[in-house]
C-alpha cells in the first residue's frame, strides 16, 4: 500500500502539490481565486491546519470547494478522495515525478499483499511511461453471474466495450514493468476507451480502480452508446450503473465519480437531446449531497434529482443495487412517473379540467351566424370580417347585430345571412376603434332602425373606444365584458370593429399573437361568439400582417367584403371555413337601397363566378408573388403556391407515403398489379415497422425499419 504520511512527508505537508497543480504563483495565507471553478472573487487560500498537520485549502465563498491536497487532485481528476483514494495517490506521484519501488510479489494471498516500498522525489527522473498491456480473455461463468445479477447482459457489455482481464501490465517510475493478474475470486475487469483504459476490481478493496494510458481530459462513459434524441438521460455515480439503466432501455452516462467536475458543454449539449437531465447519484451520504449541489450549479437547464427507495448502506446505494434486488423497469418507471407528477403538480392540476371525457361530451357550440346550414360565427370562436375601405364592412356587422337583437317574430334582413336571435336577452357589445363618434353614432341608429325599435336594448352596448390608447383598450374591453356577463347572464356576441387598433403594428408578430390568444381566450372563458374586424385589403386567400396570420389560424371563419364589378354592390365570399369549405359559402351580394335608407341583401352570385373567383384568387397570388422579384423558377413558384394554398404540409404527407410504400416493398394490397415483383409472401420486408427521417440541410428523406411488435393478439397472422 502507497502510505499518504509519506506523500505529505516528501511534499511539504501538501504543500508543493497544491503548488504543482495550480497554474499560477501561490503562497500561504495570500487570496486567490478559485482553480476548481468560475471564481470571480479572490476569496480562496492555502493555510496550514495545525490539528492536521498538513496544508489545505479553504474556499470562503464556497465551503464545498475546500480540502487537502489529496481531495484537491480528486477533484481535479474527477475521482472521489473516499472510493479512488488509491487511484489519486498514484497521480500524484505520477505528475509530480515521485519515485515509488516496490518489493514483494503481488501474487501473494490477500492477508500477505502487504508490500514494503521507498519513495523518492526526483525532480530529474524521467516521467512514468504511459504503455500499458492487457491480456483479454473471455468472460467466465463466475464473471457473467456477476454482470447479470444487475441485469447486464453480455450484449450490453460488447456495446460498451468492457472486457474480462487475464492481467494488465504497465510501469512504474523506475521504468520497471509490473503486472497485475486477475484470479477466480478476484476477477477484473476493463473498460476500454481510445488510447486509455480504465480497470475495475469489484472485490478488491484497496485499489478497485486503475488506469492505462491516457485518460481523456473529461471522461464520459457512455456518452458515444447515447441515441440522437430521446426523452431523459440519467446521469449516475459509475459505469456499472449506466449499464444497468441500459439494459433496461433507459439512457445514462457517468463522469469518473460523483464528485467529478461536470463540464457545462456536455451539459448543454444533453439539454439540446433530451428533455429530461435526471441526477441519480448513490443514497449515500456522498451521492445525496453531490447530486442536491449538481441541482444547484446546474439549475439554470432545469436539471432533475432522482432518489431510490434504498438505504444506502453498502449493497444497496445505487440503481445497480436496486435492480439486483429483483425491481423491474416497470419498477423504475413508477418511480420515474412519481418525479414528473411532482414536477408537474400544478400543471396536471390545471390540465385535469382540460381533459376530455368520453363518456361526458361537451355541449355542441351554439351558431350565432351562419349560411345555407354552414356555420361561421359561434360560441367559444372568432370570426374575422375583412376588407378594404369603403365596402361596407361596418353596414354589414350592423346587420349582424341587428339579428341579435330582433326575436323570431320579427323578418329582419341581415344581407343575406341567417343570425340566431338572443332569446335570453344576453349581452351584446359592440366595441368600435376606428370611427369618429358621429359616424358610430349613425350606424347605430341604423341598426336600431333596421328591427323596428325606437331604442337599443338594454343588453345592448356599444363603446366608442377611439380616444383611449392601445393598452387602455383591451385593458377595458376585457374588464367589461366580465361585468356585462355577469350582469346579463351571459354575452350573446361580442364585436371588436378594428382589432388592428388594440395593438402597436399589425406587424408586429409578438403583440399580433398575444392579442389573438387574448381575444381567442375570452371568447372561451364567456362562451361567446366575437367578430373581429380587420381593417385591410385581403391579398389572395391571405390576409396581411401578422394579427391576419394569426386570425387565419385561430378564427372559426373568415369573411372578406369587396367591391363587386358592379360598384353599386358589395360581395361577401368565405375565405376559410373550419366545419366544411369556403365553396359550400355562396357569394351574397348587398346594395344601398335608398327608399328604405339601409344596405339590402341582393342574393346570391351566379354559379359560373364560383370558377371566376379561382382565377382570381389565384391572380391575386401571382401577383403577390412577382411584387417582389421578377422572375421565379417553375419550382419556386410551384412552392410559394403550395405555401399560400396551404397544401405544402399534404404533399410531404404523400411524399412520406411513397418512400414508405418503396421502403416495404411487399405491400400486401388486393390488386395482382400491385404484387407483380413480389408474387411471394416475403415476411422479412413486410413484418417490421418503416420509419423514415428527412435531413433539414439537403432535404433527402432515409428510410429505416424496426422490428414488428404484435401489440394486439392474432392481429393479421389470422387472416
Amino acid at each position: 500500500m502507497i502510505d499518504k504520511e509519506d506523500i505529505l512527508e516528501r511534499t511539504g505537508r501538501g504543500l508543493a502539490v497544491f503548488k504543482h497543480y495550480i497554474n499560477f504563483p501561490v503562497r500561504p495565507g495570500k487570496n486567490f481565486r478559485n482553480p476548481l471553478y468560475e471564481d470571480r472573487i479572490a476569496s480562496c487560500n492555502i493555510y496550514y491546519d495545525r490539528h492536521a498537520q498538513v496544508f489545505k485549502m479553504k474556499d470562503f465563498g464556497n465551503n464545498e470547494y475546500s480540502g487537502d491536497c489529496f481531495w484537491f487532485v480528486g477533484m481535479l481528476y474527477g475521482l472521489d478522495v473516499k472510493r479512488d483514494f488509491v487511484a489519486i495517490i498514484n497521480r500524484i506521484v505520477s505528475d509530480l515525478n515521485i519515485t515509488i519501488v516496490h518489493t514483494g510479489s503481488n501474487d501473494m494471498p490477500a492477508r500477505k499483499k502487504a508490500v514494503e516500498k521507498r519513495i523518492i522525489m526526483n525532480d530529474n527522473d524521467n516521467p512514468i511511461r504511459k504503455d500499458y498491456h492487457t491480456e483479454v480473455k473471455p468472460f467466465s461463468v463466475a464473471e457473467l453471474a456477476y454482470w447479470q445479477q444487475y441485469g447486464i447482459k453480455p450484449d450490453t457489455l460488447e456495446r460498451y466495450n468492457v472486457h474480462s482481464l487475464k492481467s494488465f501490465e504497465g510501469y512504474n517510475r523506475s521504468d520497471k514493468i509490473y503486472k497485475i493478474s486477475s484470479s477466480a475470486t478476484e476477477p477484473m475487469f476493463a473498460y476500454m476507451g481510445m488510447g486509455f483504459t480504465k480497470v475495475y476490481r469489484p472485490r478488491n478493496q484497496n485499489m478497485r480502480f486503475f488506469y492505462g494510458g491516457e485518460m481523456p481530459e473529461v471522461y464520459c462513459f457512455g456518452l458515444e452508446q447515447l441515441p440522437n434524441k430521446g426523452d431523459m438521460v440519467f446521469i449516475t455515480g459509475g459505469e456499472k450503473d449506466v449499464m444497468s439503466l441500459a439494459s433496461k432501455g433507459f439512457n445514462a452516462v457517468c463522469f469518473n465519480s460523483e464528485t467529478a467536475a461536470i463540464p457545462t458543454s456536455l451539459i448543454e449539449m444533453f439539454d439540446r437531446k433530451f428533455r429530461h437531465i435526471v441526477f441519480l447519484y448513490d443514497m449515500d451520504d456522498t451521492g445525496r449531497k453531490e447530486s442536491a449541489r449538481r441541482m444547484d450549479e446546474l439549475s439554470s437547464f432545469h436539471v432533475l434529482r432522482m432518489e431510490l427507495p434504498i438505504s444506502g448502506a453498502k449493497g444497496d446505494k445505487d440503481i445497480s443495487d436496486y435492480f439486483a434486488s429483483g425491481k423491474s423497469a416497470a419498477d423504475f418507471q413508477v418511480l420515474i412517473t412519481s418525479m414528473l407528477e411532482k414536477l408537474y403538480s400544478q400543471t396536471m392540476m390545471l390540465l385535469k379540467s382540460c381533459e376530455m371525457d368520453y363518456n361526458n361530451p361537451p355541449e355542441s357550440s351554439k351558431t350565432v351566424v351562419s349560411v345555407n346550414g354552414v356555420p361561421l360565427g359561434t360560441y367559444d370562436n372568432l370570426l374575422c370580417i375583412t376588407g378594404g375601405e369603403g365596402t361596407g364592412k361596418s353596414n354589414f356587422v350592423s346587420a349582424l347585430i341587428a339579428g341579435t337583437l330582433a326575436d323570431d317574430t320579427q323578418n329582419i334582413d341581415t344581407l343575406g345571412f341567417e343570425v340566431s336571435p338572443n332569446y335570453s336577452d344576453k349581452a351584446v357589445l359592440h366595441y368600435d376603434t376606428e370611427q369618429s363618434e358621429f359616424q358610430l353614432f349613425k350606424n347605430l341608429s341604423k341598426t336600431i332602425k333596421r328591427i323596428g325599435l325606437p331604442a337599443p336594448p338594454d343588453f345592448y352596448h356599444t363603446f366608442y373606444l377611439a380616444p383611449m390608447s392601445r393598452k387602455e383598450r383591451i385593458s377595458m374591453i376585457r374588464d367589461s365584458m366580465d361585468l356585462y356577463y355577469h350582469r346579463h347572464g351571459g354575452i350573446h356576441l361580442v364585436v371588436l370593429d378594428g382589432i388592428a387598433d388594440l395593438i402597436r403594428s399589425a406587424n408586429d408578430e409578438a403583440e399580433s399573437i398575444a392579442i389573438v390568444d387574448e381575444v381567442y381566450r375570452l371568447a372561451g372563458i364567456y362562451k361567446t361568439c366575437i367578430i373581429c374586424v380587420l381593417h385591410f385589403v385581403p391579398n389572395g386567400i391571405k390576409l396581411r400582417g401578422h394579427i391576419g396570420s394569426e386570425l387565419q389560424r385561430k378564427a372559426a371563419a373568415i369573411l372578406s367584403i369587396e367591391k363587386d364589378e358592379n360598384p353599386a354592390y358589395s360581395v361577401v365570399k368565405a375565405i376559410k371555413v373550419r366545419d366544411g369549405s369556403p365553396l359550400d359559402v355562396p357569394m351574397l351580394l348587398f346594395t344601398w337601397d335608398k327608399q328604405k335608407d339601409m344596405h339590402v341583401s341582393a342574393g346570391e352570385k351566379p354559379a359560373e363566378d364560383k370558377e371566376k373567383r379561382k382565377k382570381e384568387e389565384l391572380q391575386g397570388i401571382i401577383k403577390e408573388i412577382f411584387r417582389s422579384r421578377k422572375k421565379i423558377t417553375y419550382t419556386e413558384l410551384v412552392t410559394e403556391l403550395m405555401q399560400a394554398m396551404e397544401t405544402i404540409d399534404r404533399v410531404d404527407v404523400a411524399e412520406a407515403v411513397v418512400h414508405h410504400l418503396k421502403a416495404r416493398k411487399e405491400t400486401r394490397w388486393a390488386g395482382w398489379q400491385t404484387r407483380s415483383d413480389y408474387p411471394e409472401r416475403d415476411d422479412a420486408h413486410f413484418d417490421c415497422f418503416i420509419e423514415s427521417r428527412r435531413d433539414p440541410a439537403t432535404g433527402e428523406v432515409s428510410t429505416f425499419t424496426r422490428p414488428y411488435e404484435q401489440i394486439i393478439p392474432g392481429d393479421r397472422h389470422t387472416a
